[in-house]
């Protein structure tokens, strides 16, 4: 049996973490949040042959999808939402017409799996607290991602932060829209919806919310795409709750727009 050795062991994840950094300092997406519509699209785009990082703030991956409904941990699809879980290889039940129940932590588990397998490098604790600009043409665009240590921004420490280039972002922090807040905030431009700013989350209307999710899933800023609930708070369509249908394809519809914008790989 190999004797173990303390240092060499911290040697190795520090050899190892820094090369995977190092690698990930030019991408051709950075996806911001490990929800279940930034997993879908890294998924889909790593699977492309695009080299795609996703940064989560938390120690884990899955946003709200762990939790189910209050904690109880079964989600609900839709049939098209389905689909994509039968993708994933992620077993269903019916409930209802049109309607199909999975496990919560099956389902997040799997499609975290699916996305590193596919070739997606995953940073967690690691928060995004500003973009990188560029002006191109006379136009400013994201180009990249300004990123320090989740326990850094916690405590408050004034500690400066680390850059990664890209191609695209992301946007894919839910509820809290936080990339966007920033970039209007230290920026004062405008965005591409109706009122030029964010809009807002309205209340709870799961209908009008699945299909908007959809239809708001888009770039939003030169370099920058909206997914899942950040698309809906970006232009001021409702909340969903535990129904993750539009969440999925919202992630797989962003796949598809960055790939076309990117062009082969």
């Amino acid at each position: 049996m190999t004797v173990v050795n303390e240092r060499l062991v911290s040697q190795a994840i520090l050899e190892r973490w820094c090369e995977k950094f190092t690698n990930c300092l030019d991408l051709d997406v950075a996806v911001v949040g490990g929800g279940p519509s930034g997993m879908l699209a890294a998924w889909k785009l790593a699977g492309r042959g695009y080299k795609v990082a996703l940064f989560e703030r938390k120690l884990s991956l899955g946003g709200g999808m762990w939790g189910g409904g209050m904690t109880y941990n079964f989600i609900v699809v839709q049939d098209a939402g389905r689909r994509l879980l039968d993708e994933l290889d992620v077993p269903t039940r019916p409930y209802g017409e049109g309607y199909h129940t999975a496990d919560a932590v099956t389902a997040t588990t799997t499609l975290a799996s699916k996305a590193c397998l596919a070739g997606t490098q995953v940073f967690n604790c690691l928060s995004v607290e500003d973009v990188v600009l560029r002006e191109e043409g006379g136009v400013k665009r994201v180009a990249g991602l300004v990123v320090n240590s989740t326990p850094v921004e916690m405590t408050g420490l004034h500690v400066d932060p680390l850059v990664v280039h890209c191609r695209a972002v992301i946007e894919a922090t839910g509820h809290a829209v936080e990339v966007l807040k920033t970039l209007v905030r230290k920026n004062g431009v405008s965005l591409n919806t109706p009122c030029g700013g964010i809009a807002g989350e309205q209340s709870m209307w799961a209908d009008k919310a699945e299909a908007d999710t959809l239809e708001n899933t888009r770039e939003i800023f030169p370099g920058i795409w909206v997914t899942g609930m950040a698309a809906n708070a970006s232009f001021g369509s409702y909340r969903m709750g535990p129904i993750f249908g539009g969440m999925l394809l919202s992630g797989e519809k962003v796949a598809e727009d960055i790939a076309a914008r990117l062009g082969a790989h």
